[in-house]
């Protein structure tokens, strides 16, 4: 075993029987560089990505391969999950010598960390031939190689950075409009989503867009919404037997998913579906919701309320094989029902999946059109199905499990907790918001130090018994140093406003107002107006960054802001309303351009441009009163009130009567003793 052996990360513990002397990152692996003037290998992945599992297997594991790593390279492994910084550099590096990223990406750099080269994945041949060739180019030419280290370490110093905008900014319906008529051409009008392949759900995305075509009033974009929500749900990249999303789909159709399963894309998954429940109800989306929830409170839960991270693509070895079924299969377990449940599917006898000859489950038609078609009526027909699901299922469960990555991210659980809220908020189900109250306390129990700040992970560490096969394990051990990043700030604090607004339990109020304290002192740069991904304490890499452009997850400056302008207006801070105001100026003049990469920040202007409306729902039933002011669709808008409270918008608006108070710009309407009378006023 080398070096990884002692990691807690299970992409580190993958590596860990390698030929290559991996070093995890830091002083060590650093200091071992210079003072041998060696290069330095990179290596990042996590521990769902099939093409890491490839590439390892055919260079990591082969002693010839390794021998060539150790003989010119001080090799370094990271796990992206566990050190996103050290991630978004070297991403950055790959992006601007590539001009496209991904995972595995194999950097290689001077031995002061700046980077000369870089990669995705690699064939043996192809990679061995590299080292060979940069270790040759290092010695050889070594200034040459520092000349290329300066425009590099130069450019990623310039990714993804903006200026500062001092003049105030009149935003417009027309920026909206612009941002909209650039965005459009790249729907998939057919099949839903943007573009070709490969297709990822972009649950930020269709929020935005969601939220556009009902405050805009446009018929087109609701109806490439809908499209799309029901496209994913019935495509393969939905796990029709389990619950849950597949990362993206290697097509264009949501046919064949790339099937790692992602509790960040599940987490916003369930805040789009719930959310698009109440927009325009369609009885598919609880029922994505649930299954959603169900799924990982089942597969990614810790016993303590802590949510994983992953499911592997790869069981046995073997892509999508947990998932896949043939013909034969489904009939040995369904009998007499499995011509129904194949229809359903479209199951054949050869395939729909040609490249490897076997079932993926999707649908095509809806329930009761094809109930209609078969001539069943529709709950004997969702009986049916539901009952061959649970079978299959059972089946299912007796396979070899994909792996479980066990680490436990705050910035991931944030959107977890965030989605639990949203579902609750739309379905009003008591055990949505029991689990997100267990989640709520598991991170303050687990993910904040005594000094009031978070950490990154509550990963357990393993023995060497358990290392193989982690199921239950105990948290609650030292936090060590608390390293965390402006993504774990801004999705726990998205999390507790959002638990503030389904509870108005003013605790979770005052918790997201103390780390957003800390996110301003640590991470907040005053002269360029824009937060650091990383803190003024961390570790100081080759180039400290901050995040901007949001992505499968929204950028953590983009959620701060939306954060800071609702606690702005919770607590009337002007303080944070100025910094959210700042963080949008400076990114204002970007959002047109490429709707998709802007979409959170396009959300907020959206905020700008329509006002939010402060809801304060106050007396002896305000909570009853609260769950049936949430079936109406207002998606400008925060909630606050109960039987008591401190904040500046509850002052005297206590009484035994339950009454609702419109409250914009500063402004509150007269209080209205029901839902219809307030939203007269909205």
């Amino acid at each position: 075993m080398n070096r990884l052996a002692n990691s807690a990360s299970p992409y580190l513990l993958q590596h860990a029987h390698n030929p290559v002397d991996w070093y995890p990152w830091g002083a060590e692996a650093l200091q071992k560089a210079k003072n041998e003037n060696k290069l330095i290998l990179v290596s990042i992945g996590y521990s769902a990505c099939h093409w890491c599992h490839v590439m390892e297997h055919e260079s990591f594991e082969d002693e010839k391969v390794a021998a060539v790593m150790n003989e010119y390279f001080v090799c370094i492994k990271v796990d992206r999950e566990e050190r996103p910084d050290v991630d978004q550099i070297y991403m950055s590096a790959i992006q601007l010598m590539t001009g496209r990223g991904g995972w595995p990406l194999n950097c290689i750099c001077l031995p002061d960390q700046r980077p000369i080269y870089g990669g995705t994945y690699f064939r043996k041949n192809d990679w061995v031939s590299l080292l060979f060739n940069l270790a040759d180019f290092y010695k050889n030419k070594p200034a040459e190689a520092e000349e290329y280290a300066v425009k590099l370490t130069e450019g990623i110093r310039q990714y993804e950075s903006v200026n500062l905008v001092s003049t105030q900014t009149e935003y417009k319906r027309e920026d909206l409009v612009l941002i909209l008529n650039n965005w459009e051409r790249y729907f998939d009008k057919k099949e839903g989503g943007m573009g070709s392949s490969p297709k990822f759900p972009m649950p930020n995305n269709w929020l935005f867009l969601m939220k556009y075509a009902h405050l805009m009033k446009d018929d087109s974009v609701a109806k490439q919404v809908k499209l799309t929500l029901r496209k994913m749900a019935f495509g393969s990249i939905y796990d029709h037997i389990g619950g849950g999303f597949a990362r993206y789909s290697v097509d264009e159709r949501w046919h064949v998913p790339h099937f790692e399963k992602m509790l960040y894309d599940n987490a916003q998954l369930i805040s789009l579906y719930a959310e698009a429940s109440v927009w325009q109800y369609d009885s598919l989306c609880p029922q994505i919701v649930d299954e959603i929830i169900t799924f990982i409170r089942l597969e990614l839960t810790s016993p303590e309320g802590g949510f994983y991270s992953a499911l592997d693509a790869d069981s046995e070895g073997v892509e999508g094989k947990f998932y896949i079924f043939s013909k034969d299969e489904i009939e040995q377990i369904l009998d007499k029902d499995a011509d129904l449940f194949c229809i359903y599917y479209n199951i054949t006898d050869d395939g729909n999946w040609e490249e490897e000859q076997a079932n993926v489950f999707f649908r095509r038609e809806g329930i009761v059109h094809l109930a209609d078609k078969l001539g069943l009526g529709v709950d004997e027909f969702i009986e049916k199905i539901d009952a061959s699901r649970e079978k299959v299922l059972e089946a299912r469960n007796k396979r070899v499990r994909p792996g479980l990555d066990y680490k436990i991210l705050a910035s991931w659980n944030g959107l977890m907790l965030k989605g639990l809220c949203d579902a609750y908020k739309a379905f009003n189900k008591p055990e949505y918001l029991d689990l997100a109250l267990q989640n709520a306390q598991f991170i303050l129990n687990n993910l904040v130090n005594e000094g009031g700040r978070l950490t990154r992970i509550a990963s357990p560490r393993p023995s060497p018994k358990e290392r193989e096969s982690v199921k239950v394990l105990s948290f609650g051990e030292d936090l060590g140093e608390a390293t965390a990043f402006l993504d774990d700030y801004a999705n726990i604090i998205e999390a507790l406003i959002s638990l503030y607004e389904v509870t108005f339990d003013e605790q979770w109020l005052s918790i997201a107002k103390k780390l957003t304290d800390l996110a301003i002192v640590h991470y907040y740069d005053d002269g360029n107006g824009i937060f650091f991904y990383t803190a003024d304490d961390d570790e100081q890499l080759i180039a400290r960054k901050s995040e901007i452009m949001d992505g499968v997850i929204p950028s953590s400056n983009s959620v701060m802001a939306h954060n800071l302008k609702k606690l702005g207006l919770l607590f009337d801070n002007a303080r944070y309303g100025d910094i959210a105001a700042q963080l949008l100026r400076n990114v204002a003049p970007q959002i047109a351009r490429y709707g998709s990469s802007y979409s959170n920040w396009a959300a907020l202007l959206m905020n700008e441009i329509f006002g939010v409306y402060e809801i304060a729902i106050t007396g002896e039933n305000s909570d009853k009163m609260r769950v049936e002011f949430e079936k109406n669709y207002i998606p400008n808008k925060i909630m606050l009130g109960g039987k008591k409270g401190s904040l500046p918008l509850l002052q005297e608006k206590f009484a035994s009567a339950t009454r609702i108070f419109i409250c914009k710009d500063k402004t509150c309407g007269l209080p209205a003793e029901n839902i219809e009378e307030a939203l007269k006023q909205i």
